[in-house]
């Protein structure tokens, strides 16, 4: 087993906190470059997050305007508002974009405004479920938060994006599983609500990575195939030495930047990265998980979120998986899961047996 050169933190995993897209460890490097201006972005996202995470603890989440249903509005469509923050930090902002509004000049407004869409898209088309907590909930994005912050989060309540600082991150609506992936926080929230500690924080964060994955894919028309399983790709800046924050496909290899450092995120149990920093690792050991539903949905072939996609969603939603679930617990109840959906023995029942084995964790209640 590995251990974590990130420092030390810890956080009680049983209240609410803050989930966002950029890990704490790569802003704590980022916070000693040597250039002044990546270091004091860096800084300033360091301090911002902390104090989101600590009134998050304390319960408090921004509320937000209701966003009832119209007359004409049917009951699976979604209802979408964006707001922008004007570079402050006061939660919402101003609106800008309601449902069914058209397009405004701001691409970064528009940019979230399909990225809700998308999401919505993808879990009412393909599962059936109207918005992330199946029964309508209104979807909000804030954008143009604060000056120079180089993250997005999920607060419990809607997804806010920054602009990046121009030097390591772009603006983080760039790139539509980013958008999916904070919103899939809300779908964990509302279903299995993983705690954010340790293995079961880290299946938090890969849950999240794989259906912004597959939002991503079915967006552009790709097959498991064809998809780059990039999580991120198009928020760094053209000078950093990287494809995206994380890879699906190949874990570890999504950067290796003199400023970000290299992506330090496990494929095997083997490798499993035992620290006290971010919450235990979630950023970092759900590389694991990841790398387990890229094996699956390739090995399937077509569209991941077709059978691969709905196997895991399954065993997000069923009422099964505690909240307190190691990696052991949801490997096993996947393969309960596509076994109950498609039958044992079949394609999916192999496939998924041999991509938990290749990463090192048990398919069955006896392994």
């Amino acid at each position: 087993m590995n251990q974590s050169p990130f420092g030390t933190s810890s956080v009680d995993s049983r209240v609410p906190t803050l989930c966002t897209i950029v890990p704490p460890h790569v802003l704590d490097r980022l916070a000693s470059a040597e250039d002044a201006d990546i270091a004091q972005a860096a800084r300033r996202t360091l301090a911002r997050d902390a104090a989101l995470r600590a009134a998050r603890r304390a319960g408090v989440t921004p509320a937000l305007p209701p966003a009832p249903r119209s007359a004409g509005t049917a009951a699976a469509e979604p209802r979408r508002t964006v707001y922008d923050a004007e570079h402050r930090t006061a939660l919402p902002g101003t609106r800008v974009r309601g449902e069914g509004e058209p397009p405004l000049r701001d691409a970064t407004v528009n940019r979230a405004y399909a990225g809700l869409g998308a999401t919505h898209d993808l879990l009412c088309a393909v599962y059936g479920r109207d918005s992330i907590d199946g029964a309508g909930l209104p979807l909000n994005a804030t954008v143009h938060y604060d000056r120079d912050y180089d993250n997005a989060f999920w607060n419990g309540g809607q997804m806010v994006f920054g602009d990046g600082d121009g030097r390591i991150f772009l603006d983080f609506t760039l790139a539509l599983d980013v958008i999916a992936h904070e919103l899939a926080h809300g779908l964990t929230q509302y279903t299995a609500d993983l705690a954010y500690q340790g293995q079961s924080g880290a299946l938090n964060e890969s849950v999240s990575d794989v259906f912004g994955s597959l939002v991503k894919q079915r967006a552009l028309g790709q097959s498991a195939e064809q998809a780059d399983w990039l999580v991120g790709a198009g928020i760094l800046a053209p000078d950093v030495s990287g494809e995206g924050l994380r890879s699906l496909k190949a874990p570890g290899t999504a950067y290796d930047d003199p400023a970000l450092g290299k992506d330090p995120q496990p494929a095997r149990m083997a490798d499993y990265v035992r620290t006290s920093s971010d919450n235990g690792g979630v950023h970092i050991n759900s590389g694991i998980p990841n790398h387990a539903f890229y094996l699956f949905a390739t090995a399937l072939g077509g569209p991941a979120w077709e059978r691969a996609g709905q196997v895991w969603y399954d065993t997000l939603t069923g009422g099964e998986l505690a909240v307190d679930a190691e990696f052991a617990d949801f490997s096993r109840l996947t393969v309960k899961t596509a076994r109950a959906r498609f039958g044992p023995g079949g394609a999916e029942d192999e496939a998924l047996v041999k991509a938990w084995s290749t990463v090192g964790l048990p398919a069955e209640e006896d392994d």
